[in-house]
């Protein structure tokens, strides 16, 4: 590593996957900013400090179900004296032998010690027999046995999410200190590109990595993004590369950093004073992946083939983003699966396959093509063969990488 790097253009100098992504995470910044906002808007948010509950949860005993509360007695008929129902701020003194109807949630009386469901009562008039053995504090919910006053609600570093944005709605909090997330822009390289809704000419594709990676980001809950294109221009590339790092916390551009005579963005990087971290990894897809930093800034280079862009973002972007809001978990959960059928593979660099998991294993599927994305829809993980591996057999166990919101 450089303390200012230029791209290379050796193909001989990769480092391997597991290297890639330390550096990636090494060099996540550590300038994280907090900010208090409504509970309501702290979906996929990250918790800065602990949150303390205020009280206990349930505030007072509860009853578990609809039926009975009972100031139990040697008897198994007792007298109905009253109603106790959700919301009732009542406390009715029972005596021995005497019962409430009650509905779920109510408060319990203090004097009762059971409540019976009503499946098990048979009911006489004011009068109730119990049908069913009956043990001290059955189907009563004690004061503070979700939590307690005092107690952590929620971890710092907790990244939220709806239970957890409704416990604390439970708890009464409305305010929280989370961790801001990073402002990025997707930088889209390519004379070939152009927008959809417009007629292709010949030669011309649509631009689809711009709109793929915005909709990913914004379901991971990053949606401070911002796309800009830029056409094959050393120039310009230069100066809109420069105005961008300046303004972003995490630049990712997509094309033009190979080597062809068009292939600009390692020339602007390396111009503007980009410290690169690593180029090329020893990967399929994705084998030319950048990263470098300015500043505070991390700048990645993602291929432009789509499928193969995607893959290198959920394997090292992802874990840089979850890095700078300090995040407890970063990488992506993995786990070993046996795979359904055998697997031959081409070439011997480390293959990060899209794949299914269904049942109690894992299909590689088709289309694994870099510039194929359609199979990303039908994914739900992507599989990690590492270097030199050769092929896999039917159910051998196989690292899983498990794709977020699918």
């Amino acid at each position: 590593m450089k303390s200012q790097g230029q791209v290379k253009n050796n193909a001989n100098i990769m480092i391997d996957t597991a290297t890639a992504l330390e550096l990636v995470l090494l060099h996540g910044s550590t300038l994280v900013k907090t900010i208090e906002i409504n509970l309501k808007d702290a979906l996929d948010y990250v918790l800065a400090e602990h949150v303390i509950s205020s009280m206990d949860m349930p505030p007072f005993r509860q009853s578990a179900m609809d039926g009975y509360a009972l100031h139990t007695s040697d008897s198994d008929t007792y007298a109905l004296v009253g109603e106790v129902q959700a919301g009732d701020n009542s406390n009715p003194d029972l005596n021995s032998g005497e019962a409430v109807r009650i509905f779920t949630g109510a408060p319990v009386p203090n004097a009762a010690n059971v409540v019976v469901m009503q499946e098990r009562v048979r009911v006489d008039g004011h009068t109730i027999k119990v049908e069913e053995l009956l043990i001290a504090n059955m189907n009563i919910r004690p004061q503070g046995e979700q939590i307690k006053v005092g107690d952590i609600a929620l971890t710092k570093g907790t990244t939220i999410k709806g239970a957890h944005i409704g416990f604390l709605a439970s708890l009464g909090v409305t305010k929280i200190t989370v961790r801001e997330k990073p402002s990025i822009a997707i930088v889209v390289t390519g004379n070939e590109l152009v927008n959809a809704g417009t007629v292709l000419s010949y030669g011309e594709i649509y631009e689809s990595n711009g709109a793929m990676l915005t909709a990913v980001l914004s379901e991971l809950g990053y949606r401070n993004t911002v796309v800009i294109t830029i056409k094959d221009d050393y120039e310009r590339t230069k100066k809109i590369l420069g105005e961008t790092i300046n303004n972003h916390d995490v630049v990712i551009v997509t094309g033009g950093v190979s080597v062809g005579d068009y292939d600009f963005v390692g020339k602007a990087l390396h111009a503007i004073a980009v410290q690169e971290v690593f180029y090329k990894v020893r990967q399929k897809p994705g084998k030319p992946l950048f990263f470098g930093k300015k500043g505070e800034t991390a700048i990645f280079g993602l291929p432009g083939n789509p499928a193969a862009a995607l893959s290198c973002f959920y394997i090292y972007v992802y874990p840089l983003l979850k890095r700078c809001e300090a995040a407890d978990q970063l990488n992506l959960l993995s786990i070993l699966m046996p795979l359904l059928s055998d697997y031959t593979v081409n070439g011997d660099r480390a293959q990060f396959l899209k794949a299914r998991m269904q049942g109690a294993g894992v299909e590689i599927l088709g289309g694994q093509s870099s510039a194929m994305v359609r199979a990303f829809g039908d994914a739900n993980a992507l599989v990690f063969l590492p270097e030199h591996t050769s092929e896999v057999k039917k159910g051998e166990n196989v690292k899983t990488i498990i794709l977020p919101n699918k």
